[in-house]
């Protein structure tokens, strides 16, 4: 429950007495607790996915959100150049033939069945066949017995036949494929089968046939646990927030452009991310928010997402008024305009006084935040940490992590934002709002093992469900450039 500001009658009359200034000093702290207090609370009020790290989802139906705005791409409407579009083409050898024939002049109604056409038109029509049915193959095995000697000698089945009925490789990549990547609920995913192909399925078949791809596809996500150790390209991290069994557990993420790993760990710090091991062994570019538990790495060459800084100076100028942050928002759209304009121009770095200009009013506009929001002070017997505004907490960051902040600028195969981390993870939210979560945690790491597959599959331009079917076959997708990477 919360505390009442307002002193005791009896406490009142003790400041009375002690006189004009007393009562005003105590007048005056009142006011400035209650006015920090309606800050903070239209602080949070105000605060949407534009101006913070609120999801876009959180936003609501009604609530209308401000977009900030964009510094234009010089691109025309539409197509860009090289896009390849899509189309239905015809094929040569159609299954099915209908030919559609004149048999009467529309003129004079006299008989054009004997005359030979003049042209044909055609027109072809994509669809499925009237009914998909399972196909059922059965393997048997020969016992015979050696006249010789009596031994009996039974055939062996294939490794991959191991009962007496199962599920072969195409449906139960479709499964996964439904409810791994799709996120089709499991009761859901068990209907499309039975509406599909007229094949009833239990309700303990499709997590078993994700546990068994999860098996198939982990040696492919350890060596992209490796590949994401040793690589040289800048590595992307994000978490996010995940339940099992109504417990509240992290999804951990690393990736690059060409990979991406996955794992759900019961803790979001240093010790989720010691066990998973991929940023305490990095001493490359590693990429990632504001958070603590990240520069803990120290031997990792760290850069800082940009986006989210952008958004926090886009609160400060929006619901505080700060002119330094709107200024330094402008510079940092400036020099990343500046870098892509230099990549166009197939120059490897910015010239060395553009960068030192840049410098100087990156400081410029941090050094005039902090003489507009100095340091709190602390009050006389207060204890343990001075809590500071938003705006110079931001500020301190801007000053201990300027390069950090700006290693976008000093080299260029270091992006501007994670954005790539946070798109890896917008998949776990979705299956989080479609299922709420886990039930248990064999089900969470063959997700994990699953989504690390799948994603990495999409971002080396593999078909998802053609991946799923080699991996259930034995052979998973495997990428070149796994190979290339030395065992640990």
């Amino acid at each position: 429950m919360r505390q009442t500001m307002l002193p005791s009658r009896e406490e009142m009359r003790v400041i009375y007495a002690q006189g004009e200034d007393a009562v005003y000093d105590f007048m005056t702290s009142i006011i400035q607790k209650l006015e920090a207090r309606i800050q903070a609370l239209e602080d949070r009020l105000d605060k949407d996915s534009h101006n913070s790290s609120k999801p876009p989802s959180s936003d609501g139906l009604k609530k209308t959100v401000k977009q900030r705005k964009r510094h234009g791409s010089n691109k025309k409407a539409g197509g860009q150049v090289g896009h390849v579009g899509s189309r239905l083409e015809p094929v040569e050898n159609p299954e099915h033939l209908v030919v559609h024939s004149v048999k009467h002049c529309q003129g004079c109604a006299r008989s054009l069945e004997e005359i030979m056409p003049a042209q044909v038109v055609k027109r072809q029509v994509f669809d499925l066949p009237a009914e998909i049915k399972l196909e059922v193959t059965e393997h048997q095995t020969e016992v015979k017995f050696c006249p010789e000697c009596g031994v009996e000698n039974v055939a062996e089945f294939p490794p991959d036949v191991s009962q007496p009925t199962q599920y072969g490789p195409r449906i139960g990549a479709q499964m996964v494929y439904f409810n791994q990547y799709h996120f089709v609920p499991m009761e859901r995913t068990a209907e499309i089968m039975q509406d599909l192909y007229g094949q009833s399925v239990s309700n303990g078949t499709i997590p078993a046939v994700n546990e068994r791809m999860a098996e198939q596809v982990k040696p492919v996500t350890e060596d992209i646990r490796t590949y994401l150790i040793k690589t040289e390209d800048p590595v992307h991290f994000d978490e996010t927030g995940m339940k099992i069994s109504g417990k509240l557990h992290w999804l951990h993420s690393a990736g690059t452009k060409v990979a991406t790993f996955c794992q759900i760990h019961a803790k979001r710090g240093a010790e989720a991310m010691d066990e998973i091991g991929i940023l305490p062994k990095r001493t490359g570019w590693s990429i990632h928010d504001f958070w603590k538990p990240y520069l803990k790495y120290q031997q990792a060459r760290h850069a800082l997402c940009n986006a989210h800084l952008i958004r926090e100076l886009v609160f400060l100028v929006e619901q505080h008024q700060q002119v330094w942050a709107g200024e330094l928002l402008d510079l940092l759209l400036r020099i990343k305009q500046a870098v892509e304009t230099a990549q166009q121009e197939q120059r490897g770095a910015l010239q060395p006084e553009q960068i030192a200009d840049f410098e100087v009013q990156y400081q410029q506009w941090v050094a005039q935040g902090e003489q507009t929001n100095p340091p709190a002070a602390r009050v006389a017997g207060q204890r343990g940490k001075v809590k500071q505004s938003v705006a110079r907490n931001l500020l301190d960051r801007l000053r201990d992590h300027r390069e950090k902040i700006l290693a976008f600028m000093y080299d260029f195969k270091v992006p501007f934002d994670n954005n790539l981390a946070e798109r890896d993870i917008r998949m776990a939210k979705i299956h989080q709002k479609v299922s709420g979560g886990f039930r248990s945690e064999n089900g969470a790491e063959a997700f994990g093992h699953i989504r690390s597959y799948i994603a990495t599959a999409r971002k080396n331009g593999q078909p998802v469900l053609a991946a799923l079917v080699q991996a259930l076959s034995g052979s998973p997708f495997h990428p070149d450039f796994l190979a290339a990477i030395p065992a640990e």
